[in-house]
């Protein structure tokens, strides 16, 4: 599957704030629900359009944490959805109530590229344009089944399978893959010499 370059961006960005959640967080042994919030602040908000590099984020403060909190909740129902349809209609709410307007920009040092979001847009309606459009391509592409979660019991990170027969099925190869091709080996050898 051939993704643009600022497609894929998109992608990593929307997957990054799904598992910012504290449902797509992992069990920890130390806590006591296991559930941490990936956004629990302003600063944490900053951090995450700084990694991402998202620009024209402006001044954040707590109006914007709580829309960005909405927009993840629905970038994460459309993770969950079963079909293309329902896939669909999350993606076009959230891209109408973001009042998109396509323009192409070469800013930054990239090349020309395409901004889905308004000029001055909120950084929640910047993701939702944006991140929205990612996965309408996904969608209209017809690769909606690559919109997973990682099948380890204990993980449930959000992930896009981007391999060429659609058969990844953990969020990492070298954490939760690793880890249950161990688990599994191990428990073979166990019956083995049992």
């Amino acid at each position: 599957m051939l993704i643009p370059h600022d497609t894929r961006i998109a992608l990593d960005a929307v997957v990054d704030l799904v598992n910012t959640a504290p449902e797509s967080e992992p069990p920890a042994d130390d806590m006591e629900d296991g559930l941490t919030e990936g956004l629990p602040d302003v600063a944490a908000l900053y951090a995450f359009a700084g990694r991402h590099h998202i620009s024209g984020v402006g001044t954040l403060g707590e109006k914007d944490l709580t829309a960005v909190r909405g927009v993840r909740a629905s970038f994460a129902e459309v993770f969950a959805t079963p079909d293309a349809r329902t896939a669909a209609d999350l993606v076009n709410r959230l891209v109408a109530a973001a009042g998109t307007t396509p323009q192409l920009t070469d800013h930054d040092g990239y090349d020309w590229h395409v901004h889905y979001f308004a000029p001055d847009a909120s950084l929640a309606d910047h993701l939702a344009a944006d991140c929205g459009m990612a996965l309408a391509f996904i969608i209209v592409a017809g690769e909606q089944e690559r919109l997973r979660r990682c099948e380890a019991p204990d993980c449930g990170h959000a992930f896009v399978d981007l391999s060429r027969n659609r058969s990844r099925r953990y969020c990492s190869s070298r954490t939760c893959g690793n880890r249950l091709h161990v688990a599994a080996y191990r428990a073979r050898r166990k019956e083995a010499s049992g």
